[in-house]
């Protein structure tokens, strides 16, 4: 990666948070791997410095994660560059009223000439109900299985049954 721009010197006590947050090992992978970065990329550490390259082969992680570590490091200390930034990622296709209508449908009887409700069957219900425009039947297992709820079984929760 030629010459470095971000060159990480750890001050002592930074060092030793970082190792002790590596060994309790009690945080997510992803911070766990930035400490370990930034503890193998310090300057002052000599004996241990790792190149980039060494780093990447190390820990398993690509050159562009052990560079941001690093700019997040100098940029904005030691807190920001082990934190989690939040993800774009999409946003859930059932609210939490969705969930429970999907879970009070599938707790009912289910459709005339059917035995039980099935995933796809509960997708076309809230399609129908106008709860969501369109949705995976996968959609409709993921939500199903956050509960205890079980599709067409007499102990599915409605009492009396």
């Amino acid at each position: 990666m030629g010459g470095k721009r971000y060159r990480v010197f750890l001050r002592l006590k930074e060092r030793k948070q970082l190792i002790a947050l590596v060994h309790k090992g009690v945080q997510k992978a992803r911070v766990i791997n930035r400490a370990r970065i930034l503890l193998l990329a310090d300057e002052k550490a000599k004996e241990a410095r790792k190149t980039d390259g060494e780093i990447c082969k190390a820990l398993g992680v690509s050159p562009r994660m052990v560079a941001a570590t690093r700019e997040r490091y100098l940029r904005f200390g030691l807190r920001q560059a082990l934190a989690e930034k939040p993800r774009s990622g999409h946003p859930p296709k059932l609210s939490g009223k969705g969930e429970a209508l999907l879970t009070t449908i599938a707790c009912s009887d289910a459709p005339q000439g059917r035995t039980r409700w099935t995933l796809r069957l509960l997708a076309d219900k809230l399609v129908e109900l106008k709860e969501v425009d369109s949705i995976a039947h996968e959609t409709v297992r993921r939500a199903l299985k956050k509960t205890t709820s079980s599709r067409g079984k007499r102990s599915s929760g409605v009492s009396g049954r």
